[in-house]
């Protein structure tokens, strides 16, 4: 049976439990597992390798996604450290110049440590792709929509351009969500998620995953999950399974609020420039219409005269939202990048997307949309 997107994310990964009939999955809090005999066990053996309540979670990531295999990990990060450790000393990877600052960071000071080089285009340019692309490119490393700048990336494009080439497309769909966008329907090879933001969706858990349809790769990938160790653990296991349940319903009041948001924004006297796929004069507008069936609740702009001290005192200024690092929770969220997300990014490289003093980024939640604007209204007054 062929199942909606919400139909899914209520029901994917979980099966009743068969001792006791409970249905919601229960919480393994175990390190171990009896055999009955030598290597004669349950299918557990020690729950790095596996755990019940994990493995759960890890056939719903999939189902998400539509994929065959799915692995959940102790964060995002610890997902994409994982990954990269399929690569060798030379192999390149060619990704978004407009990158969350943690995933820049582990490219530039952990694995450019090793010998995997790095080169970082604007994937607006299909040119440009093509031309960072050599014998040793293995990997292409998409956000889309990106973080903070929303900048759109055509997933089928891409995939499209290294067919046939022993090159991983890897998508971080961390801000669309598969509510919104399936990458792996668009040909890319991997998928991401910071499952902390909206998949878990109550700022309660820290979470990484991978959706992937390959055999051998998956094969490769829990063999360093199982080596490696940066495992997600039972309790935070259960309560993505419990967030997931309302992803549906989530996503659809942060879009509306999204747009709501935007609107207002839009046309606010000491606001310079919006930042939304939503918006028809939004560079990949029509590449998220065609790819996308939201337009999310992520939602950045850029406060006139682009002031460094005036953004502080803005962000600092209201009371719904909540100052802080993180998204995709059901509560508002502010911040900063060019201070709190992105600083880990030469100042220089970062203003040269677009990521300046004056951006402020907004994580909209599922609050009513009225009082949102009433305070972030009260945050303007502030720096009138």
């Amino acid at each position: 049976m062929k199942k909606g997107k919400g139909t899914n994310a209520v029901h994917a990964g979980v099966k009743h439990d068969p001792s006791t009939g409970a249905i919601m999955t229960p919480v393994y809090l175990t390190s171990t597992y009896a055999q009955e005999g030598v290597g004669n066990h349950k299918g557990y053996e020690y729950s790095r390798t596996l755990n019940p309540t994990r493995h759960a979670l890890e056939n719903a990531f999939a189902e998400l996604e539509g994929a065959k295999y799915g692995l959940a990990f102790a964060s995002g990060l610890a997902s994409m450290d994982t990954l990269l450790k399929v690569l060798n000393p030379g192999d390149e990877v060619i990704s978004t110049d407009d990158l969350y600052g943690g995933s820049y960071r582990l490219f530039t000071t952990v694995f450019a440590n090793y010998g995997i080089i790095f080169k970082f285009v604007d994937f607006s340019d299909e040119n440009a792709i093509t031309e960072a692309i050599n014998e040793n490119t293995r990997m292409i490393w998409i956000e889309t929509p990106t973080n903070p700048m929303m900048k759109i990336t055509d997933i089928a494009s891409v995939s499209a351009l290294v067919d046939g080439r022993n090159i991983l497309v890897c998508v971080d769909n961390t801000f669309a969500t598969p509510m919104l966008q399936q990458p792996l329907s668009l040909g890319a090879d991997v998928v991401m998620h910071s499952a902390t933001k909206y998949l878990g969706g109550h700022s309660d858990v820290v979470m990484g995953c991978l959706m992937l349809n390959d055999d051998t790769l998956d094969e490769k990938l829990r063999t360093l999950q199982n080596s490696c160790g940066a495992i997600a653990g039972p309790m935070d296991s259960f309560l993505v399974i419990r967030g997931i349940k309302t992803l549906h319903l989530r996503m659809a009041r942060h879009c509306e609020n999204g747009q709501a948001i935007v609107e207002y924004l839009s046309g606010h006297e000491k606001v310079e420039k919006v930042f939304w796929p939503g918006l028809k004069d939004h560079p990949g507008h029509d590449v998220a219409c065609k790819q996308m069936s939201g337009f999310g609740g992520m939602v950045a702009f850029t406060i006139k005269g682009d002031n460094l001290k005036t953004a502080h005192k803005f962000v600092e200024a209201t009371e719904l939202f909540t100052l802080a690092e993180s998204l995709g929770g059901v509560e508002s969220l502010i911040g900063h990048p060019a201070s709190m997300t992105h600083a880990s990014i030469p100042k220089e490289i970062r203003e040269k997307v677009g990521v300046t003093d004056g951006l402020i980024r907004l994580s909209l939640g599922v609050e009513d949309a009225e009082d949102i604007i009433t305070d972030l209204e009260k945050a303007f007054q502030a720096i009138s």
